[in-house]
């Protein structure tokens, strides 16, 4: 069976076996094929979802820049930007074109953004529409379209506008729901503080699925660890982590003993406990250093920077000796004209001496 193949089943497949999947959030401006690469270096299982790429850039802009990735990269969502059924249709083809394994729509961004274009959470107010722009991307493509959303925005009631939402894509052909279980305040709050203030509900989301069980439904939103994804997942079938895997990126070194891979999750057995990226040997973090040095020549070598790509890499290593000099390396000497691959071998010197150097006093 080919890969895309195997997307086009991925969450229908989880649904009738009860395998879980594991998901890295879209996130503007940080989700970029730069971090994606990274990410991938720690967790050969995630399923990496891009930011958010609105259908009329597509449409109109340099598709290679806004959709070109890395083979690496592997399994990766397109996050999908938009409230015309027919934009996003073309776009999703053009998406699926370039190899993505999933389209998803946003339907829980609250940026002043996306307000002013009236996508984005705004259109929670607007189940048929969102219902007919999954209709319209399910007709151009073969692999999954998906929905992530809020529970509700502004004062509707969650109970009746998640679950009016979910009946309408559902009947559309939506393969997949992922649910931010906040509400999002259109007025009064930012985005940062709608990431954080609105209560989260993943009670509510827990009712949604066992009203829908034929029906993946994956949970977003306040997740800081793996054992809390883990222990909030019960009952649903997947979990998607964004500024928590981010911020401390150690965070997916853990995923790949308890999530199986999307596409081939067979023969899979899920770990009992999640290893801390401290216990990880040298070699471990090698290999991680090496892949990325690598990149960052390429990335170079087509007229990048390597700020490009080490500005993600600085969540790395919570927790570890030395890590203060590594960040301060790659977020001052990477930025410097004529920086190259070294900066990161260097910083990655910085954490692995230190963590011989205390092994060793500790004898």
């Amino acid at each position: 069976m080919t890969e895309r193949a195997n997307a086009s089943t991925m969450y229908h497949q989880a649904v009738s076996t009860g395998t879980k999947i594991f998901a890295t959030a879209p996130m503007i401006d940080w989700s970029d094929r730069r971090y994606r690469v990274f990410a991938r270096q720690m967790t050969k299982n995630a399923l990496l979802f891009t930011e958010m790429i609105v259908a009329d850039a597509i449409l109109r802009g340099n598709r290679e820049r806004l959709l070109g990735f890395d083979a690496q990269e592997h399994p990766v969502a397109l996050q999908l930007g938009g409230n015309d059924p027919q934009k996003l249709a073309e776009a999703a083809r053009i998406g699926e074109g370039f190899g993505y394994a999933e389209i998803n729509l946003n339907v829980g961004c609250p940026s002043d953004r996306v307000q002013s274009g009236t996508f984005g959470a705004c259109l929670m107010r607007e189940p048929q529409l969102v219902a007919d722009c999954v209709a319209a991307m399910k007709a151009a493509v073969s692999i999954p379209v998906t929905v992530k959303c809020r529970i509700g925005v502004d004062d509707q009631d969650p109970e009746v506008a998640l679950r009016e939402l979910v009946s309408r894509i559902k009947d559309a052909g939506t393969d997949a729901v992922w649910v931010h279980a906040r509400k999002a305040w259109l007025q009064g709050l930012s985005p940062k503080e709608n990431r954080d203030i609105p209560p989260l509900d993943y009670g509510l989301v827990r009712r949604l699925k066992a009203e829908n069980p034929h029906l993946f439904i994956g949970l977003n939103g306040g997740l800081h660890t793996l054992n809390q994804a883990v222990e909030e997942m019960q009952g649903l079938d997947g979990v998607m982590l964004g500024r928590a895997a981010y911020q401390d990126s150690g965070v997916l070194t853990g995923v790949d003993a308890i999530f199986p891979h999307p596409l081939s999750p067979e023969g899979h057995r899920p770990s009992e406990t999640i290893a801390s990226p401290q216990d990880l040997p040298a070699e471990y973090w090698e290999a991680v250093r090496d892949a990325m040095m690598a990149y960052a020549a390429r990335v170079v070598a087509d007229g990048g920077r390597v700020a490009h790509v080490t500005r993600h890499m600085v969540g790395l290593f919570q927790g570890f000796p030395g890590v203060r000099r590594y960040r301060q390396i790659l977020s001052t000497d990477a930025t410097k004209p004529g920086a190259g691959p070294e900066v990161i071998s260097a910083a990655f010197a910085a954490v692995l001496d230190a963590r011989t150097t205390t092994a060793a006093a500790a004898e």
